[in-house]
């Protein structure tokens, strides 16, 4: 299978990473117009598992590195395989909150708050179990993101003042409820993989066999999940599966390109892990946030009827930001 050999490369793959899962929601709005977000929200996982097997059958089966996909699922045992499957329900739980998010509040805020708050959690869980990289640098990096959560939320309350039904409260709750449940699911995928991705481990599984289980668990956990938000939505009326058959061909193939595009950016992160430390790996890929911030606030106009004043609470929480990323990058 391709394993990253240095540091630059999985830098690199991680930055790969950030411009995935800051983009893949550009989908979801492109399809908002015609397209319930709970109906998207099917195409989207259908395409993180088409392209988790992609990967698998392609860099994970492939070269001289680590153990082939169909050898190291063979060998799996059962710890390994369940480690993965939770992170794959724990995310799902949070990505669909913060899907919903996204269709209440716009990118601009449910991506700053809910994934910088992710982030946060999510360097520190993932370097208590796997200490790499200078706390110092790397903790300072994660104290200017949570400052940049703070100016997001400030923010957002500025431009929401006069709004009608309490729609901005619920979706700063959403983002901030996704981000707690997104901090967690990466140290389950890292904890069913192998170390040392060139020297396989009995049980454990590779990264690409990893993601694939991943993806199987959120899949499975989405019949649940997705059937009850289809149900009880947080917005607008209830939807049902007889609704997904009559979408058009467009519909469906933007919500499966969306699953494959963040799908990219997972199996990227997981792969660059190897050598940067999940730690460093994870927060730089939620560095997606900057980029969700710019689509939102510069290509949709998010907060084109905010306040005066508003520009430069969005601009400080930019700079944070991207001083944060630096400082996580500078640690390892």
């Amino acid at each position: 299978m391709f394993v990253i050999e240095t540091y630059s490369l999985a830098v690199f793959f991680c930055v790969i990473t950030m411009l995935c899962w800051g983009s893949w929601a550009n989908t979801q709005k492109l399809a908002a117009s015609t397209w319930r977000f709970e109906l998207f929200y099917w195409d989207y996982v259908i395409g993180i598992v088409l392209m988790a097997l992609l990967f698998a059958f392609t860099l994970g089966s492939f070269g001289e590195g680590g153990r082939g996909f169909v050898a190291d699922l063979r060998q799996a045992d059962g710890s390994s395989i369940r480690s993965a499957l939770i992170g794959g329900v724990v995310f799902n739980a949070a990505n669909i909150l913060l899907g919903a998010a996204i269709a209440i509040a716009g990118m601009s805020v449910a991506f700053p708050v809910g994934i910088g708050l992710a982030l946060v959690i999510g360097v520190v869980v993932n370097y208590l179990d796997q200490p790499l990289g200078n706390p110092v640098l790397l903790f300072g990096g994660v104290a200017l993101v949570a400052a940049a959560i703070v100016l997001n939320a400030s923010a957002y309350r500025r431009a929401s003042r006069g709004q009608q039904g309490g729609v901005s409260g619920k979706g700063l709750l959403l983002s901030v409820v996704a981000g707690v449940l997104m901090g967690y699911f990466y140290k389950y995928v890292a904890a069913s993989m192998f170390a040392d991705f060139n020297v396989p481990e009995p049980g454990k599984l590779s990264p690409y066999t990893a993601v694939v289980i991943f993806s199987v668990g959120i899949l499975l956990s989405n019949l649940l999940f997705n059937s009850l938000l289809m149900a009880r939505p947080f917005v607008g009326k209830p939807v049902s599966y007889g609704d997904y058959f009559k979408g058009s061909g467009k519909n469906h193939l933007t919500g499966i390109l969306g699953g494959m595009i963040w799908c990219v950016g997972m199996s990227f992160s997981i792969i660059a892990s190897g050598k940067a430390g999940t730690a460093i790996s994870y927060g730089l890929g939620q560095g997606a946030t900057v980029v969700a911030a710019i689509w939102g606030i510069y290509i949709w106009k998010e907060f084109r009827a905010a306040p005066k004043g508003t520009s430069l609470l969005l601009n400080g929480m930019l700079l944070c930001y991207i001083l944060g990323l630096g400082l996580i990058i500078a640690a390892r």
